[in-house]
């Protein structure tokens, strides 16, 4: 809305009581942002779930509250007067409520806080937001084009529970009285996305270690797991270094390394939240040799935490990425058979419901689907096809580090918002094709190509079938006995001759996202 889109966020700094006991909350929230356009009003979101006691500007001994309006989750506060451009505006909300409940859903979660209690019965907390904002438990500019520059959080809960958050954790203060309470004071450094800030707490165990980072830098890695699982969390824990190193390797050096590596054990599956990780895997190894919930969470540091769509019909560039370099990894450890294997995984959950990649804004719920995984990782396998896996990789490492001196940075310049359109720019100059049929074809619209195939008079003859007849070029593999032939299709359209007696096998290895009926049937036989 034009009031939000009129500031640029800087900073927030959050302070909030946890009452495990009832569930609610008791928040205080400092927002520093830059004006852009002339404001009357500073409006943030907030559910109103959560019922704001008062607002005050920080600072101004004796100045009287702020009148402010909480209506239809947006807070709109009335500033003393008119706040002209590159002026900085701050404001401090009291606020308190029980926030938004995460409901069970059969192998998956939903947004808001997830209360629950350890096995020995000690509180369990974890907090997801994702789908529908981080406005479900503090007010903020809930759109995905303004990342706050940091982020204080200073959390305070029962003892002897560990609040495990985002970022460095600056200090610790215990409190007098009884119950006994303590605080947990974290500082983000870098630049944070609403849904990547979380809190989870809970009677945790710690494993530490430290990464050497492939630029010399040392990185802390901590893993906050139940107790319970203690001694298969040590087992698990040595994977981290090794997803680590092969992730930097390939995309570049993992980008906070200036704060931790962290991962929270939590009731749920598992989400991206910058430098802890969300994990509610079950420790074990999938058949290639891997925990893939632990890899594809960490992959989101370099897209999705460091590289960040601005908005989300640009989302495939999180999921999409993440999901292929599951398969890539699996390559690494056992071969490109097992790649090949690993994305015949992803091959049956396509639906093609929407576009990957819509022009129009999407609000969060609109566009996520399964395909922003299954279908984005398949949109890849099919690019790297097109344009050999190298390009295809230092594409990937372009869009997470456009320069070289980029690598080393800590100050949060390494963290960008990047669009499927600067992708695409980026994959076109390192291959010198031009690929807009590419891109029409598999993130503009939601259809996939046809290959019609007609045998005569000992000539394979093959045409695209397009949605909407969108040009699409795209070479096919035919083999031919035991040599593999690249039909060039200029027009969609390819002719091969057929030696006598030789049956061709079209697109053999499945390289290419096709409209597949009988792909599932393939595949088992």
């Amino acid at each position: 809305m034009p009031e939000q889109a009129a500031y640029d966020i800087e900073f927030y700094d959050l302070s909030l009581e946890i009452h495990p006991g009832d569930s609610t909350i008791d928040g205080k929230l400092m927002a520093r942002a830059l004006v852009l356009d002339p404001l009357n009003w500073f409006v943030l979101d907030l559910d109103t779930r959560l019922k704001v006691h008062r607002i005050v500007i920080p600072g101004k001994v004796g100045a009287s509250p702020l009148s402010f309006k909480h209506t239809d989750g947006k807070l709109r506060i009335r500033l003393p007067k008119k706040v002209m451009p590159q002026s900085k505006i701050e404001v401090e909300i009291a606020y308190s409520g029980k926030p938004l409940v995460a409901k069970p859903q059969k192998g998956s979660w939903s947004d808001g806080f997830m209360w629950t209690t350890s096995k020995t019965g000690e509180p369990w907390l974890g907090v997801v937001s994702v789908l529908n904002g981080a406005d479900i438990w503090w007010p903020c500019k809930d759109h995905p084009s303004d990342e706050a520059d940091s982020m204080a959080l200073h959390i305070k809960a029962p003892e002897p529970l560990t609040i495990a958050s985002n970022g460095v954790l600056r200090d610790y203060v215990r409190h007098g009285g009884y119950p006994r309470k303590h605080t947990f004071h974290w500082f983000i450094a870098n630049p944070i996305n609403n849904y990547g800030v979380t809190i989870n707490m809970a009677q945790y165990s710690e494993l530490k270690d430290n990464y050497r980072s492939i630029n010399g830098d040392i990185i802390p890695l901590t893993f906050w797991v139940m107790p319970e699982n203690y001694m298969k969390a040590m087992r698990l824990f040595p994977q981290f270094g090794e997803h680590l190193l092969f992730l930097e390797k390939t995309v570049g050096p993992y980008p906070f390394r200036g704060e931790k590596y962290g991962v929270a054990q939590t009731s749920y599956s598992g989400m991206e939240h910058q430098t802890i990780i969300s994990y509610g895997g079950n420790f074990k190894n999938n058949e290639f040799g891997f925990d893939e919930l632990h890899f594809h969470e960490l992959s989101h540091e370099w897209f999705a935490n460091m590289v960040t769509a601005p908005d989300w019909n640009d989302w495939w560039l999180h999921e999409g990425i993440a999901s292929y370099l599951e398969a890539l990894y699996a390559e690494h450890l056992n071969g490109e058979a097992a790649y090949h294997d690993y994305m015949a995984n992803f091959r049956p959950s396509i639906q093609n419901q929407m576009p990957l990649a819509p022009r129009l804004s999407q609000s969060a719920r609109d566009i996520y689907s399964i395909d922003l995984y299954s279908k984005g990782a398949w949109a890849l396998h099919t690019l790297r096809y097109l344009i050999g896996k190298e390009k295809l990789i230092q594409a990937l490492r372009k869009l997470a580090y456009p320069e070289p001196q980029s690598e080393y940075a800590l100050d949060g310049s390494q963290c960008r918002f990047a669009t499927t359109d600067q992708f695409q720019v980026i994959v076109e100059q390192l291959s010198g094709m031009e690929l807009d049929w590419f891109f029409n074809i598999y993130l503009r619209q939601s259809g996939l190509p046809n290959l019609i195939t007609k045998t005569e008079k000992k000539k394979l003859h093959l045409n695209w079938l397009t949605p909407e007849n969108i040009p699409f070029p795209m070479p096919v593999e035919v083999r031919i006995g035991a040599t593999v032939h690249r039909v060039m299709m200029p027009n969609g359209k390819g002719t091969i001759s057929i030696p006598n007696n030789l049956t061709p096998a079209v697109d053999p290895d499945n390289w290419i996202l096709q409209d597949e009926p009988d792909f599932i049937v393939k595949q088992k036989n």
